[in-house]
């Protein structure tokens, strides 16, 4: 499995190539990617500091882990993997939705990712791996939705998109419970 290179993709998510994954951030080439959100049982989200070491990003803010699949390995198996490598367990995990975001950064790099959303929950333990996560801690949809209007400069790019739409599935999932 090749972790150093990404899988191309046009609007639509259909694969057209493969990159270095650093060349693919250098060009703002579109690639598949995944990001993991984690709910424990109070219905807090898991939320993770990047590691300053980290490419780009590094001692922000976002949710439980996101990568980008290998050639030939599947989006959830790829999310298992992750979730693993970065916070140290694994729990099941369901797509809920996708979205295309494009983000540049200071260091000339671009996000330009069709990331594949996936939902877990968890309440055990985490290891989280010091390499790649500096802090983790769980809060509310309301601290993190303030937070995120008071100093959105400490969250990641797609973290910023991705929330407004993981807290209206949250919402819609809460009212379907309740009928």
């Amino acid at each position: 499995m090749d972790l150093t290179k990404v899988i191309l993709v046009d609007e639509l998510d259909n694969a057209v190539g493969s990159c270095e994954k650093l060349a693919a951030h250098k060009e703002g080439l579109l690639h598949r990617a995944f990001s993991v959100f984690i709910f424990n049982s109070k219905g807090e989200m898991l939320l993770q500091q990047r590691a300053m070491e980290k490419y780009h990003s590094g001692g922000l803010w976002t949710n439980a882990c996101c990568s980008h699949p290998a050639e030939g390995e599947d989006l959830a198996s790829a999310a298992h993997r992750r979730l693993k490598e970065e916070m140290g367990f694994d729990t099941d995990v369901e797509k809920v939705f996708d979205f295309v975001y494009k983000a540049s950064f200071e260091n000339g790099l671009t996000e330009y990712e069709f990331d594949h959303v996936f939902i877990g929950y968890y309440d055990e333990a985490i290891h989280a791996n010091r390499e790649e996560v500096m802090d983790y801690c769980y809060k509310s949809l309301d601290e993190i939705r303030a937070s995120l209007s008071t100093h959105p400069h400490r969250y990641t790019a797609w973290f910023q998109l991705a929330f407004p739409k993981i807290e209206q599935w949250w919402l819609l999932r809460q009212a379907q419970s309740v009928e």
